[in-house]
């Protein structure tokens, strides 16, 4: 048999009608046209549909039986094309990110947040590994997008940079807080709060303080910047840290409050990226994301931009 879906809504019509007319009306054809393409249907089945009784449109009992038919394709069409509308819109699917810790515990989920409002088809992963960890499950295709530090290029991942300002967080009481800027020399023997000793900002802090002819005191080091924040607003310490760590006090002063936020110079990079699979190609949902995020941490930077300013 070789009939159409079109056939099978127009026969539905039809007999929800019981009428070629109206069913013309309601599938936009002409009455010829619905006519034409019963018959046609009706050729292909090999038994007939309808007959006339006293000018009425009468089903067979064929026709009723094969309707139960037609109704459950067509409801698995509708299904379909309903899927396939949130599909469009991103409000379906799967989305998988990775995530380092500094972006993790805020700036992500904020994000995903607002994202996922109105898509309650949408299942979302997020998890939070280290950088180098999420390169692999970038690589390796586990994941649709990831979020870490900047990595060495690699043919197995596309990859979005973001050349980011690092900044000087200081406890509020504190009188460096009323400068515009801090250099080295304002933090010369003073207490510190790092990250581990091969982590690239710590390596090109300490160059910095060097170059400077300034001492770097390691007084707490630390694998991420958030416990730091604590030991700061006790005026334990200075911490220079990523901007996404400082756009989290930003939007947190009430957890966060006795603390501020100053610009470092020289200027540190904290380089992030946005990571996709290299080889694989990605979901309309990741697509939208990722334009998401992108738009994100542009806002980030210029909110950071007008607290420095001020």
């Amino acid at each position: 048999m070789n009939f159409s879906i079109r056939q099978i809504f127009t026969f539905r019509e039809v007999m929800r009608s019981g009428s070629i007319s109206q069913a013309a009306r309601t599938v936009g054809r002409t009455q010829p046209a619905v006519s034409t393409m019963i018959s046609t249907l009706e050729g292909e089945l090999g038994f007939s549909l309808f007959v006339r009784e006293q000018g009425k449109l009468i089903p067979t009992p064929e026709a009723r039986f094969f309707l139960e038919e037609c109704e459950a394709v067509l409801e698995r069409i509708e299904r379909i094309e309903r899927t396939v509308s949130k599909i469009r819109s991103h409000e379906a699917g799967k989305l998988r990110v990775a995530c380092h810790p500094a972006a993790a515990g805020l700036f992500m989920p904020r994000i995903l947040t607002d994202f996922l409002q109105g898509k309650d088809d949408l299942e979302v992963s997020l998890i939070m590994r280290s950088s180098d960890v999420i390169e692999d499950l970038i690589a390796s295709q586990q994941f649709d997008i990831g979020f870490a530090e900047t990595p060495e290029p690699r043919p197995s991942i596309k990859q979005t940079d973001f050349d980011l300002e690092s900044v000087c967080i200081v406890p509020e009481s504190d009188p460096l807080a009323a400068a515009e800027q801090i250099t080295p020399q304002d933090l010369d023997g003073a207490p510190m709060a790092v990250l581990f000793e091969k982590h690239p900002m710590t390596v090109r802090t300490e160059a910095a303080f060097q170059r400077s002819g300034c001492r770097f005191r390691k007084r707490l080091e630390l694998r991420t910047w958030a416990p730091g924040l604590q030991f700061v607003a006790a005026g334990m310490c200075y911490m220079i840290c990523d901007m996404i760590t400082a756009y989290g006090c930003l939007q947190q002063r009430q957890t966060t409050a006795g603390l501020a936020i100053r610009r470092f110079t020289p200027r540190i990079s904290s380089s992030v990226s946005i990571l996709t699979p290299g080889y694989a190609t990605p979901s309309l949902t990741s697509e939208a994301f990722t334009a998401r995020l992108c738009a994100a941490i542009g806002h980030m930077q210029a909110e950071i931009e007008t607290s420095l300013s001020l």
